[in-house]
C-alpha cells in the first residue's frame, strides 16, 4: 500500500470544538440505545472496507465514505439500525432491482453484509456507489438551470419508481482519488470520542462538506426505507417534512402515486423558486399556506384533519377566494422577479396541475413529462 493510500485517522477537535461537532451530528443517545453502530475513522469492516469519512445520517442509518481494499475504489456504506426497520430498505431495494426496468437514476446497492452489534443484534450494511449529500443540502447554491435539470431527472426516476426519496448527485471524480487527495479536497474528518461506556469504541464524526465543483451533472433517487407498494394502507398517514406532504395525507388518506406527485411538485417548486412554496410543521400554519395560495380545501375533508386542535373551518369555506396578492401566482412573481411574465405563467400552469387537492384530478408523473408547459420550461433552461 503506497503512502497516499495509507490510513488517515482524521483529527480530534479540542474541547472548544466538541460542541460544534455534536451540534451538526447524529444524536448521541442513539448510540447509547444500540441503534447506531459505533465506528472509528480508519476502521476496516468485513476485512475489506476502510472507513474514511462520514457522508450523513438519518433515522434508520448512518452513511460513510469507505475505501474498498479489494477493488481499490471508493464506496458508500449505509449502516442500518438493527431489526425489522433496518432490514426493510434492503428488502425493498431487492424488490426494486427485480421489478424496476430502468434503475439508472436510482441508488441501488451493490451488495450487503451483516455486522454483529450490541446485545446479539445485527446491523445490515448496504454497499452503495459513492454519491454526495442530499440535493437539498446545497441546492440553493446551484444555478436555476442545474436545479431544473435535477427536477427533470427526479421526475424520470419517479415515473419508474412511483416514490420520492432522498435525492443525491453524482460525485464521479472523488471516487478515483486516493485518501490523501480526498482529504485535501473534502477536509480531514473532525471528530470526538463517543465515550468508553459503549460496547465498542466509536467516534462522533462531523459530516463532510462537498465542494460545488465536485457535484456532477447526474441526479439519483435514493433512500427506500419508507417505500411501499401502491394501495397498501399504513398506520401513520402523514409524513414529515410536512411542507412536502400531500394535503389528503394530513386528512387520513394513505400515501399513493398521486401524493408522490404532489411531493415532487413541492420539490420542483423549491428548486425553481429557491425556497419552499408551502411551510409549517403540519398544523395550522401548513394548512393555511395551502389555502392562502390554492384556495379552500374540499368540503368533504372537513373534520378529518390530523391535528384537530389546529383546525380552522374557513379552510373549507368556498365562499371566499384567495387574496391575489398572496396566491400561488403572486408567490412565483415575488420569488422569481427575474423571469418574464410568459415564464411565470408556464410555471403557474405546471404547478397547478400537481397542486390539485383531489388526488384523482392530479397530473401523473408520466403525464407531466409530456406536458407542453413543463416541456416549454425545460426548453427555457436547455434541459
Amino acid at each position: 500500500m503506497g503512502p497516499q493510500n495509507s490510513p488517515d485517522y482524521g483529527e480530534f477537535v479540542d474541547s472548544d470544538g466538541e460542541g460544534d461537532v455534536e451540534d451538526v451530528s447524529e444524536p448521541l443517545e442513539r448510540y447509547d440505545r444500540g441503534l447506531y453502530y459505533p465506528l472509528c475513522i480508519g476502521e476496516v469492516l468485513a476485512g475489506r472496507f476502510r472507513i474514511e469519512h462520514k457522508l450523513g445520517w438519518g433515522g434508520y442509518s448512518t452513511v460513510w465514505m469507505a475505501h474498498d481494499l479489494q477493488y481499490r475504489k471508493s464506496v458508500a456504506l449505509k449502516i442500518m439500525i438493527p431489526g425489522e426497520k433496518g432490514e426493510y430498505e434492503y428488502q425493498m431495494q431487492n424488490e426494486i432491482l427485480r421489478t424496476v426496468r430502468d434503475t439508472s437514476h436510482l441508488v441501488a446497492h451493490e451488495g450487503s453484509f451483516l455486522l454483529p452489534g450490541h446485545g446479539g443484534n445485527y446491523h445490515r450494511v448496504l454497499v452503495l456507489p459513492l454519491l454526495s449529500l442530499s440535493l437539498g443540502y446545497r441546492a440553493i447554491q446551484l444555478s436555476v438551470a442545474t436545479r431544473v435539470l435535477a427536477a427533470k431527472q427526479l421526475l424520470v426516476a419517479l415515473k419508474g419508481l412511483h416514490d420520492v426519496g432522498l435525492v443525491h448527485r453524482e460525485m464521479p471524480s472523488v471516487a478515483e482519488y486516493d485518501t490523501a487527495t480526498k482529504y485535501q479536497r473534502l477536509g480531514r474528518p473532525k471528530k470526538v470520542l463517543l465515550g468508553d461506556y459503549l460496547w465498542k469504541r466509536g467516534e462522533l464524526v462531523q459530516q463532510m462538506t462537498i465542494p460545488l465543483d465536485l457535484l456532477g451533472s447526474k441526479l439519483y433517487l435514493g433512500d427506500f426505507g419508507l417505500t411501499i407498494k401502491d394501495g397498501i394502507s399504513v398506520s401513520i398517514k402523514q409524513q414529515a417534512p410536512y411542507c412536502f406532504c400531500a394535503p389528503e395525507r394530513l386528512h387520513g388518506t394513505d400515501p399513493s402515486l398521486a401524493s408522490d406527485t404532489w411531493s415532487f411538485m413541492c420539490l420542483f417548486a423549491a428548486l425553481y423558486l429557491g425556497n419552499n412554496v408551502f411551510y409549517g410543521n403540519g398544523g395550522g400554519s401548513t394548512a393555511f399556506s395551502w389555502v392562502e395560495q390554492l384556495g379552500a380545501m374540499p368540503e368533504q375533508w372537513k373534520g378529518k384533519f390530523w391535528w384537530p386542535e389546529e383546525v380552522n373551518d374557513t379552510w373549507y369555506d368556498h365562499t371566499t377566494n384567495p387574496d391575489p396578492e398572496r396566491d400561488l401566482a403572486a408567490r412565483i412573481a415575488r420569488m422569481r422577479p427575474d423571469t418574464s411574465q410568459a415564464e411565470r405563467e408556464l410555471a403557474l400552469s405546471v404547478m397547478q396541475k400537481a397542486f390539485c387537492y383531489l388526488p384523482e384530478r392530479r397530473i401523473t408523473a408520466a403525464q407531466l413529462l409530456q406536458d407542453p408547459s413543463f416541456r416549454a420550461m425545460l426548453e427555457i433552461y436547455q434541459c
